[in-house]
């Protein structure tokens, strides 16, 4: 299979290289800045492009990864092509594409993983959500997402956007608690390695067990007197909002 990627950030540089090694063809990589297009293209032997004129219009599939705010317009200034144009965002609905009624149709491919450039990853072991506009299309991009991961899955565009808030909680939100933690630690001169293991153990422990009964600490057990003495170390007014109200949700939660 013939593929462009339109985009060239975290999701295009870990799904062309997983595609690539799976023996599908990475014809070109746009991006709007060139070296970006020649970092991707050199690393999966394709074609770097900065142009849209200098678009291949024949390939099998167009798979845009860009910023979700761009997406629309961008896809609103897309030659016409003969093959299927898919994205991979999980809060954008598929029929973003419709109006431009490209000829060879429209889906998704969505891996639902946090990317990071630096950091190598097992695609095989990434769930990845699909959807086509047509049946045809469907078992097309099922196909293709099978040759990288062991875990493929038909999801439709209203249950995606749900998967994808439940991410942002899970990922995202998870992550900044890391950083707020890691400001905490360095202000007193603590290294954030003393967390790590702590961490750890947290994750295992929800890929075992239901996330509410892994939950332990002050706030499932309303222990006042921690928790007001926690208040009073934090200084930032809005951290100390943000600690009591996850302390509430928490407390809410454990009934």
């Amino acid at each position: 299979m013939k593929i462009v990627f339109i985009g060239s950030g975290n999701v295009a540089t870990h799904m062309a290289m997983a595609l690539k090694n799976a023996g599908s063809h990475i014809i070109q990589i746009f991006s709007r800045t060139d070296t970006h297009a020649h970092l991707l293209a050199n690393k999966v032997s394709a074609e770097p492009i900065s142009d849209l004129n200098n678009l291949n219009r024949e390939a099998d599939l167009y798979i845009f990864s860009l910023n979700d705010d761009i997406l629309p317009s961008f896809i609103k200034m897309m030659p016409n092509t003969t093959g299927i144009w898919a994205h991979t965002a999980g809060s954008v609905p598929m029929n973003l594409f419709k109006e431009r009624l490209n000829r060879g149709g429209y889906g998704v491919i969505y891996p639902l993983q946090t990317f990071s450039k630096e950091r190598e990853l097992d695609f095989t072991k990434i769930s990845v959500f699909v959807e086509g506009d047509i049946s045809e299309n469907e078992t097309t991009l099922l196909s293709l997402a099978r040759t990288i991961s062991d875990d493929v899955k038909l999801l439709d565009s209203e249950s995606r956007k749900y998967l994808h808030l439940a991410a942002v909680f899970a990922n995202n939100f998870a992550n900044h608690m890391f950083t707020l933690a890691n400001e905490v630690l360095s202000e007193r001169g603590v290294a954030f390695d003393a967390l790590r293991p702590l961490i750890a153990e947290t994750a295992a422990k929800v890929l075992e067990m239901e996330p509410k009964k892994a939950q332990t600490g002050p706030a499932i057990r309303l222990d006042e007197k921690v928790i007001n003495n926690h208040l009073e170390l934090i200084k930032d007014d809005k951290i100390k909002e943000i600690y009591t109200i996850l302390s509430e949700s928490i407390n809410r939660h454990s009934s």
